[in-house]
């Protein structure tokens, strides 16, 4: 293994990010099912992470990150109701063909209230590219719909920028159909560029495997084990990195069936290394 930097609690250092395009889908049908099931049961309050699983997630921090390059550069700069629609229509599809169906309702419609008073077929047609549009066309006027009715007629998340982290969360998941990964892809992905970390299909199989979390764990309960294993002080662009760079080892190296191991850097951390 390579040597280990002095410090296993500082968080990576900074550079000028290099913009990176997206290549798999950021939500799997596994991801799906798993977060609506979790979302049915009652929050356990997450216990403080053990220093040995800590330590852990920091030696795989630093491995990834040189590997991958850290900091990573943000895919794209939407503010965060746009950030909502574009993480709801990438569900369990490619981002090539979520990106075309985004572009096709910011084209079509002026703002997202023209949406929400649309004809929900027209926007089913408009988003026809992404799994499930006749099922995700009402869906997203209903989540903008009960946005704009908790704000008393406002379609705007600018708001959440003045909350903590958890707050904000607790807020969106409120609305129909928002879930922990949705929730934390809001605040970090978008404009608002808050310390949330998201958990995709990718990250969490490769954190199953490195055991980091138990093999029961589903996607939505990681979010918060997966968060109490990294330094509470980090902020929103090492957080962001540390979902990119597990979730970029889980399309690459780490996949769901016939892991390369043979490539792997993290063998000497994995207790699944070359068993699967």
């Amino acid at each position: 293994m390579r040597p280990r930097p002095p410090d296993p609690s500082a968080p990576p250092p900074v550079a000028t990010p290099t913009r990176r395009r997206r290549t798999a889908p950021r939500t799997s049908a596994s991801e799906e099912a798993a977060e609506a099931q979790s979302a049915k049961a009652p929050k356990a309050e997450t216990k403080p992470a053990d220093e040995a699983l800590r330590a852990k997630a920091m030696e795989v921090h630093r491995c990834l990150c040189r590997t991958h390059e850290c900091p990573i550069g943000y895919f794209h700069d939407l503010d965060p109701v746009s950030e909502l629609v574009s993480s709801l229509l990438s569900h369990r599809t490619r981002n090539a063909d979520s990106g075309r169906a985004f572009k096709a309702l910011r084209a079509r419609f002026p703002d997202w209230s023209a949406m929400i008073e649309a004809e929900t077929g027209e926007v089913e047609a408009l988003i026809h590219g992404v799994r499930w549009p006749e099922l995700k066309a009402p869906r997203l006027q209903e989540v903008l719909r009960a946005l704009r009715d908790r704000q008393d007629g406002a379609l705007t998340l600018d708001f959440l920028a003045g909350m903590e982290v958890e707050a904000a969360r607790r807020w969106l998941e409120a609305l129909p159909g928002v879930r922990p990964k949705t929730s934390a892809a809001v605040l970090s992905f978008s404009v608002l560029r808050m310390p949330a970390l998201p958990v995709d299909s990718h990250h969490h199989r490769v954190a199953q495997r490195l055991a980091l979390i138990g093999p029961k764990v589903d996607v939505g309960p990681s979010h918060p084990i997966l968060r109490a294993q990294l330094p509470e002080d980090w902020s929103a662009q090492a957080l962001y990195d540390n979902h990119e760079i597990l979730m970029l080892h889980g399309q690459k190296i780490c996949h769901f069936r016939r892991p390369a191991c043979d490539r792997c850097p993290l063998t000497d951390l994995c207790p699944s290394a070359f068993t699967l």
